[in-house]
């Protein structure tokens, strides 16, 4: 799922949310995804109102803490307990973004680093929520138009700052901004967060069917506009039946000295964290020792994020780094149902082949082989229903 973002006045964490539960993020999941932090003395509610006669969302974070400052580690600890798995990774980066830009402002290690204005309940709630949010509408891909920066001063903990806060501007690194006329921090360091951790890209609407849209209200009223973020979601277009061609980089090192159950998580780490695929290779290295070859196929855009995982998780001491060319087919999806369960079902253009993980759930229900489940799924198929062994293990 598409989702672009159109920071009409600006982007907060909390507008961000309000627009994906406005555009039917469901507020149950949310409140659960926060509650698995652990963070207590919060409650999140959503209503709507009615901004320049515009309807909208808006969300309120209530809290019994006042607490506004902490330490960016224990952040990033209660946000990595979020559930489930793709939301913590989520969160955690967005988090891990603001701490290392705070470190380099402060010239501090960010694992010390104090969050002053952005230590409280509301930046945790706003940042796993809209996580959450995400998450529930199947979004894969976030584009935003140019980011609105507004001008003057901001009061903070270390005295007035110029607006965009140095934060902010830190983690909007590489995005596409424009000047606006607003006064006053149209940006927040929040919302820049979940962008950097997104991985946005910003331009134009993409070519997508299009789903909802919400919209998210911001607390501060405006005397001549709507104060208000839209995300709109789709459907990426239909390909073209051509093959396309993209530039991908493949990450590569030998290990020798790593338990199997530490590849597994790494390789885990590694496609939540925005990795096309992750494999490993058997390998004799020098004096004859048995080794692993990590690879892990990633596109430029990820790929210093993904180098530093495994730098970190793996303890290697280098990385190969090679470029190569990936040609995909155009692929569609379809849903069947097989005596009562759901069987998802991937169609390329020469054939089709049914999700394992709902075949082996099916198949462990019904008390059947696998192999007769995934028959049936594909007679029940509007596509192809043939697959050789050669594409079963094709790349994707």
């Amino acid at each position: 799922m598409i989702c672009w973002i159109n920071p009409f006045t600006g982007l907060a964490g909390d507008m961000l949310l309000a627009a994906l539960i406005d555009a039917g993020a469901p507020l149950d999941r949310i409140r659960a995804a926060i509650a698995a932090t652990g963070l207590t003395g919060w409650g999140l509610t959503a209503e709507r109102v009615t901004d320049h006669g515009l309807a909208a969302t808006r969300v309120r974070v209530e809290v019994t803490d006042p607490r506004t400052e902490r330490r960016a580690a224990e952040m990033v600890e209660l946000a990595s307990r979020a559930a489930p798995r793709p939301v913590a990774a989520l969160a955690v980066a967005a988090l891990t973004a603001v701490a290392e830009a705070e470190g380099r402002l402060h010239d501090a290690d960010p694992a010390d680093v104090h969050l002053h204005e952005l230590g409280g309940h509301d930046t945790l709630v706003d940042i796993v929520g809209s996580a959450a949010a995400l998450h529930a509408l199947g979004v894969s891909d976030v584009v935003s138009s140019p980011l609105p920066l507004g001008r003057g001063e901001v009061n903070s903990a270390h005295g007035v700052l110029p607006v965009p806060a140095p934060a902010t501007l830190a983690l909007l690194a590489g995005a596409a901004v424009r000047g606006t006329d607003l006064p006053g921090e149209t940006v927040t360091p929040t919302g820049a967060a979940l962008l950097h951790a997104v991985a946005a890209r910003y331009g134009p609407p993409p070519p997508m069917t299009l789903g909802p849209t919400g919209y998210g209200a911001g607390t501060r009223r405006l005397p001549d506009r709507p104060n208000v973020v839209s995300v709109t979601l789709g459907s990426p277009a239909p390909a073209a039946p051509d093959a396309a061609n993209e530039e991908v980089v493949v990450l590569e090192t030998n290990l020798d000295d790593v338990t199997g159950e530490l590849l597994g998580h790494v390789i885990a780490r590694a496609l939540d964290a925005g990795a096309l695929d992750a494999w490993t290779t058997a390998a004799v290295m020098k004096k004859g020792r048995p080794a692993q070859v990590l690879h892990v196929l990633t596109t430029p855009h990820h790929e210093r994020r993904l180098r530093d995982l495994v730098l970190a998780e793996t303890g290697t001491l280098g990385i190969r780094r090679v470029g190569a060319t990936r040609t995909t087919l155009p692929r569609a999806f379809e849903t069947v149902d097989v005596d009562g369960h759901t069987v998802r079902i991937k169609h390329g253009p020469y054939a089709a082949k049914p999700e394992h993980g709902d075949l082996a759930a099916a198949a462990g229900a019904l008390g059947l082989p696998l192999r007769a489940v995934a028959a049936r799924a594909l007679r029940l198929s509007r596509g192809p229903a043939t697959m050789t062994s050669q594409e079963e293990n094709s790349d994707e």
